[in-house]
């Protein structure tokens, strides 16, 4: 009983431990984000214009816009281009689709500043100016690894002769592809989506070499004021605006990867 009961008492302040880690921050930054003065911490009043304050920081709505633009763009590029890779490695036998997902998996695995030093130098040697095209094609380049692993679990569900069917019933490969695999895999594509934009919504190592100058997005932004001290709260109250999205987005995600799984069961009794 003694050994069960410290077993117990360790996992439980492990996990305490862990969840504070993760979510004190959040909270701090949201309890920012809602309190009356900007100085003061010394008694907390409740207030609600460091959300209105977002609007009237033009340097601010500026990188917001750029990064929402970035976000939106890259996500329906990296969406099309990793779904359509998949549906290409998924084709492969079985050797070349082990060194497909190795190509595929090694920008995952590398450490964003590796990434973005390289892009930066690939860019720098090729004479593009930097800003928004390479901003956004360097948010294109590593989300496109992510929507692929996303895609390939739902093909691997897919009957193998389904292809085989709509070709046999007159449709032709591009019809195939459009009125019979996607259907079948909107949910990996979703997910796919939903995972590329809250990764280019909150990137800030690679977004920081593809920079130049006054051109920032929010992550940047933050970044060159914390240089000077210009913190203002209503950073705090965007930073919570985007937790809330990502929850939702989150919360998004898994109600469409439950649905299937719940039809199935229905005709399964």
């Amino acid at each position: 009983m003694k050994k069960n009961y410290w077993s117990l008492s360790f996992q439980v302040t492990l996990t305490v431990i862990t969840f504070a880690i993760i979510y004190l921050p959040i909270l701090i930054i949201f309890l920012m984000s809602i309190h009356g003065s900007q100085y003061n911490f010394e008694k907390f009043s409740f207030t609600l214009r460091w959300y209105q304050a977002i609007f009237t920081d033009r340097q601010l709505v500026d990188a917001i816009l750029v990064t929402l633009q970035i976000a939106i763009l890259s996500t329906l590029l990296a969406t099309t281009f990793g779904t359509l890779f998949a549906i290409g490695i998924h084709s492969l036998r079985k050797k070349g689709r082990l060194r497909m997902m190795v190509l595929n998996n090694m920008p995952v695995v590398n450490p964003d500043i590796v990434t973005g030093i390289l892009m930066f130098m690939i860019f720098r040697f090729l004479r593009i100016s930097f800003g928004f095209p390479t901003m956004l094609l360097a948010h294109v380049f590593f989300s496109i690894p992510f929507v692929v692993l996303s895609v390939l679990p739902k093909l691997k569900q897919l009957d193998p002769n389904i292809f085989d069917a709509a070709l046999d019933l007159g449709a032709t490969k591009f019809q195939a592809i459009i009125k019979v695999i996607l259907p079948s895999i909107k949910v990996g594509v979703i997910a796919g989506a939903l995972i590329a934009f809250t990764m280019s919504i909150d990137d800030f190592i690679i977004s920081y070499f593809m920079k130049q100058g006054e051109f920032h997005n929010v992550s940047t932004l933050i970044y060159s004021r914390l240089g000077k001290r210009q913190i203002s709260p209503n950073i705090f109250a965007y930073n919570s605006l985007i937790v809330f999205l990502t929850i939702g987005i989150m919360v998004t995600f898994n109600r469409l990867n439950r649905a299937p799984k719940k039809i199935m069961e229905r005709e399964k009794k």
